[in-house]
């Protein structure tokens, strides 16, 4: 525990618990309505918050939360619109907020270390101001999901039967993007807006291949979200490479591994019982 005796690493793996935390959370519930990709699009509207507010001079992780959830807001309200047509609506926001990033950039003459800070992540640069932004967000994430979250996971298994159980779609649905926005900014700081899907959607993965209930698959997700956090924070502070890569790679392995060993299981299961059926 040699790198937790400066304080910007305890910045960082503060930033990153939390993070490891809500990001599965929003993740597991993404993964079900079939949305992976949806953090990456949101990524792009958040990358043009932040060029926005260097523009203007305000915080550009108070931007990038204002603007993405703005943005967020303005899908669902699309989708509702034109339902058929989902996908290209949102290939739409996305490409917009990629185009004003683009110009916002140009504009504020934004150097290349800060683009690249946001694009990739730079958890070991978190203030204690982004600390606390980050811990409020999350706090609210958190709050929200504990509040509606059987709404959600039923709405996210099967509309249909929410709508008839009475359940407000239209209100949850908005309510579920708003933070999916919010998760989006939080990951942004820790492993950079092309990566945050990642953080979102493999935990969950990983956890699925254990073949769990709703709520342990959850459980299981925030903890390989967690070991990824922490491990990778180590292997970037020791090998002196990119945090928000290794953190995502870390949590690529985890997949990996899980993957192998429930194959393994799998086939030494079918083995002894087969060898069990003919009595050897």
């Amino acid at each position: 525990m040699e790198f937790l005796q400066y304080d910007f690493m305890q910045r960082a793996l503060a930033a990153g618990l939390i993070t490891a935390i809500v990001c599965p959370l929003i993740g597991m519930f993404v993964v079900i309505r079939r949305q992976s990709l949806i953090g990456d699009g949101l990524g792009h509207i958040a990358f043009a918050g932040v060029t926005g507010g260097y523009l203007i001079g305000c915080n550009p992780v108070v931007a990038a939360a204002l603007l993405t959830v703005a943005g967020a807001v303005g899908i669902e309200f699309v989708r509702r619109w034109h339902s058929q047509f989902a996908d290209m609506v949102l290939a739409i926001f996305f490409y917009a907020g990629i185009a004003l990033a683009i110009i916002f950039s140009t504009m504020t003459r934004m150097s290349g270390a800060g683009l690249l800070s946001f694009l990739f992540g730079s958890i070991m640069t978190v203030t204690t101001i982004d600390l606390m932004l980050i811990a409020f967000c999350g706090a609210v994430v958190v709050a929200v999901i504990y509040r509606y979250f059987d709404k959600l996971m039923l709405l996210a298994l099967d509309e249909e039967v929410a709508i008839v159980s009475g359940v407000n779609t239209g209100a949850i649905n908005m309510l579920f993007s708003v933070l999916t926005a919010l998760v989006v900014v939080i990951g942004m700081t820790v492993v950079g807006i092309l990566l945050v899907s990642a953080l979102m959607v493999v935990p969950v993965a990983a956890a699925h291949l254990l073949r769990r209930g709703f709520k342990a698959t959850l459980a299981w997700a925030i903890v390989f979200s967690i070991l990824s956090v922490i491990g990778g924070l180590v292997f970037a502070f020791y090998l002196d490479i990119a945090p928000g890569g290794t953190i995502v790679i870390t949590t690529i392995g985890l997949y990996l591994l899980i993957l192998f060993w429930r194959r393994d299981f799998l086939v030494f299961g079918s083995l002894a019982a087969s060898r069990y059926q003919s009595g050897d």
